[in-house]
């Protein structure tokens, strides 16, 4: 109830404008923090009695030393806020290798109505009106600004595998039994082998590339920005899928928990030299993007490299690149820039050519780490900028269009159909957010999971863009169809 209510305008209004009288004491009290760089947020009931506590007191009882579990079976919040608490606790606190949460990260600070508020100091508390009920809210913002790149990749990992093993489990012991009869599953599970290891990674690489490409999930079902690689692992269970990097974050997410050491590659179109690691380190510094556009093409993509007896470099991402499993010396080959050959890729009208590249881990992580906290924009980034839609498969790219006005709208549907036309692909531009034609036809029967989602994802990307972009905006959809036109 309280995560449903908070996140409206006005109740944020009556949070600020209502101040709790002693008369109110007996109302039941909340505690909500919302992180202002990712928007994640949770709503906690705390014991009437604490509402009163300083702000280090309410933290270590209700953030770092609570039990989620417990708050659940207690009812003292939802699993939607449990999620968010979370990943509260890991941008709060630092992680050690087995995932336990340490000590508080440098630079965090708290602010309630734009005012900071010092770790000593009883926050405000607000009364509420919830469903004619009277409740006591202390809303606290998270602000993270003056946060540097703080996370132990080893311990996060280790916290979210523990967080649900057994859903994990399960996803990787399904994608092996699709591939594998049963006395082969359990010892392809138990890694006997380097052949056992080889066949372990490639049903989990498998799995996630036949999933959908998509960003339909950042404006459907949870919403979220970008999701972390236990976060993709449970959509793809869902039924739905991710973007390459979140892909690729999914697949080493799950081979670490087994202990299969890897590293991420870089991976981008027509950039066949070494990467230029101190210009995209500044960037991450800096986010100037400003004439950076051919240096980023570097991290356009990602992929992961296993170290095994002999390298094993993987892509399973999909969005139409090609499933990618080399081993040995056809590995390096993409690799070594004395040898370096490129992956020819067409996601949809543009033909590329991708290529590999090792760099520092620390760059690689950041990169994930900033586009999860850092870029506020960044859902809107990966389907207009990056040019992805919110879905892409062998016979159907997905894309919202945005307009303000009719003149708009027709350069658009103009720019579309030349493209297409000259290519001799069909496409159905709508001034309004319909699969109403015969390629929508055609994936709501081949995919109904995908659009369903797509039709849901109008009101929240038009909310996510006229944020940033201004009010006043309508927003249709181009449906291309990447397969040639029959004669």
């Amino acid at each position: 109830m309280l995560d449903d209510l908070t996140h409206t305008p006005k109740t944020n209004e009556a949070l600020h404008a209502q101040p709790a009288t002693r008369s109110d004491q007996s109302a039941p009290a909340f505690l909500q923090l919302t992180d202002v760089l990712t928007e994640r947020r949770f709503a906690v009931r705390i014991d009437p009695d604490d509402s009163s506590l300083a702000l280090n007191s309410l933290m270590a009882k209700y953030v770092k030393r609570c039990s989620v579990k417990a708050y659940l079976v207690e009812n003292r919040m939802t699993p939607a806020s449990a999620n968010a608490l979370t990943s509260i606790q890991e941008y709060l606190y630092h992680l050690s290798d087995f995932g336990a949460l340490q000590g508080p990260v440098h630079g965090v600070a708290f602010r309630q109505h734009d005012q900071f508020l010092a770790s000593e100091e009883p926050p405000t508390v607000a009364r509420v009106i919830a469903d004619g009920t009277p409740i006591r809210v202390i809303d606290i913002a998270i602000d993270r600004n003056a946060v540097g790149y703080e996370l132990n990749w080893k311990g996060f990992h280790r916290r979210r595998w523990d967080k649900n093993p057994a859903a994990h489990t399960r996803f990787i012991l399904e994608a092996i039994e699709a591939q594998n009869a049963p006395e082969e599953t359990r010892r392809i599970m138990n890694l006997e082998s380097q052949a056992d290891k080889i066949q372990f990674i490639r049903a989990i690489a498998q799995r996630i590339w036949h999933s959908d490409f998509e960003s339909y999930s950042r404006f459907s079902g949870a919403k979220l920005r970008y999701k972390t690689g236990d976060e993709t692992v449970a959509n793809i269970q869902a039924g739905r899928g991710g973007i390459c990097s979140e892909k690729v974050q999914a697949l080493k997410f799950l081979t670490d928990a087994y202990g299969l050491e890897s590293e991420y590659i870089l991976v981008g179109p027509e950039i066949p030299n070494r990467p230029p690691e101190d210009t995209l380190r500044q960037l991450l510094e800096t986010f100037d993007f400003s004439f950076s556009k051919r240096h980023m093409r570097y991290w356009q993509h990602l992929a992961v490299l296993y170290h095994l007896d002999d390298p094993l470099l993987v892509d399973a991402t999909n969005g139409n690149i090609p499933f990618l499993f080399e081993q040995g010396t056809n590995a390096t080959k993409y690799l070594d820039y004395d040898q370096k050959i490129s992956l020819p890729v067409k996601m949809a009208l543009v033909p590329e050519n991708f290529y590999y590249h090792q760099a520092s881990q620390q760059l690689a992580q950041d990169l994930y780490y900033a586009m999860e906290h850092f870029i506020p924009e960044i859902d809107l980034v990966q389907v207009f900028d990056n040019e992805l839609g919110l879905y892409i498969d062998d016979q159907l790219l997905v894309a919202p269009i945005v307009y303000k006005t009719e003149a708009e709208y027709d350069d658009i549907n103009s720019d579309y159909v030349q493209a297409c036309d000259a290519q001799g692909l069909e496409c159905s531009i709508t001034q309004s957010w319909t699969l109403d034609s015969q390629l929508g036809d055609e994936l709501q029967r081949r995919n109904p999971i995908a659009a369903q989602a797509i039709q849901e994802s109008e009101e929240h990307l038009l909310a996510r863009y006229q944020h940033f972009e201004g009010e006043g905006h309508s927003a249709g959809l181009a449906l291309i169809g990447l397969s040639p036109r029959q004669a």
